[in-house]
């Protein structure tokens, strides 16, 4: 038994699976938003609660316990680090686990969960190599190989979107400003906020990223906003082809709902690709938000 925990900004997920993937329970609650020992306190309760409900199905058998967050843990201090849960940063959140259920749990990046249990049993089932993507408010991402997330010495593969733009046009430069301090990242142009804000410079007017991928029949502006995203994200996911030569691409997030980047985006990095040929496949998810607690539970396979 596997039990999963997706720890988010606003809710705390979990799930429990057999070792065949079958899902056998699922529950969320409410991320005590601000409070780091609420939040602690609300993870233990949660996984506490499942395992005594699962208690009649498995005997004595105790679920293992993997955990997908905001951020990562640094491999120097084994502190989180880069999360949007800012109340997290810089805390032992895997130890002070640890000491609570008095043995080990697994944890990792929400975007390497992701990529992994697409990677498992979802839509890159059977890929060597995968690369699974996270679009929606930020843009992260994890690589899954042989069926394992590989974190890297810095514990930061996978970390796509705070990378310059590939192959910047005039007008992209310097680019927008980052969070994380620099400029022209990918995340500035790929994100759903990212979208929105090409499409207000271009317009002087305010559109969601949904808005905009639902209305271009009406809107030769958001139209031609849509072309330019494309082209960004063909362009980054060519840096990823030219480093890793990915076997599938799977993008999940928000704008992964938006159908038409699954034929347009590898019409367009074709040109960009180092290589006569591409057979890198660009899919969307099986598990869509349901991917990162899945991952989380699949940490222990």
């Amino acid at each position: 038994m596997r039990i999963g925990i997706d720890l988010g900004g606003t809710k705390i997920e979990a799930i429990t699976l057999d070792d065949n993937g079958d899902e056998l329970m699922r529950q969320r609650v409410e991320t005590p938003v601000g409070d780091y020992q609420g939040t602690v306190t609300a993870i233990y309760n949660l996984v506490n609660h499942m395992q005594a409900s699962l208690d009649g199905v498995a005997g004595d058998e105790v679920a293992s316990i993997g955990i997908g967050t905001p951020g990562s843990l640094s491999p120097t201090t084994g502190l989180l680090r880069n999360s949007n849960s800012v109340c997290m940063i810089g805390k032992p959140v895997k130890q002070d686990l640890e000491k609570l259920f008095n043995r080990e749990i697994r944890m990792t990046n929400d975007a390497n969960c992701f990529a992994l249990s697409e990677a498992t049993d979802g839509a890159a089932k059977g890929a060597e190599v995968v690369f699974g993507v996270i679009i929606g408010t930020g843009t992260g991402a994890g690589v899954v190989i042989n069926g394992k997330v590989l974190n890297g010495a810095n514990s930061i593969a996978g970390e796509w979107g705070h990378n310059p733009l590939p192959w910047p046009t005039g007008n992209e430069l310097p680019g927008p400003e980052c969070y994380c301090g620099k400029q022209g990242c990918i995340e500035t142009f790929l994100s759903g906020p990212g979208l929105s804000a090409d499409y207000l410079a271009a317009t002087g007017k305010q559109k969601t990223a949904i808005e905009i991928a639902c209305s271009p029949d009406q809107d030769a502006q958001a139209e031609a906003c849509l072309q330019r995203y494309e082209d960004r994200m063909a362009r980054g996911l060519a840096h990823i082809i030219n480093v890793i030569d990915p076997d599938v691409i799977v993008l999940g997030g928000g704008m992964s709902n938006v159908s038409r980047l699954y034929t347009n985006v590898p019409k367009l990095w074709k040109k960009y690709v180092f290589s006569d040929v591409v057979n890198t496949r660009l899919v969307a998810p099986m598990y869509g938000d349901s991917s990162g607690v899945r991952g989380a539970a699949w940490l222990w396979d």
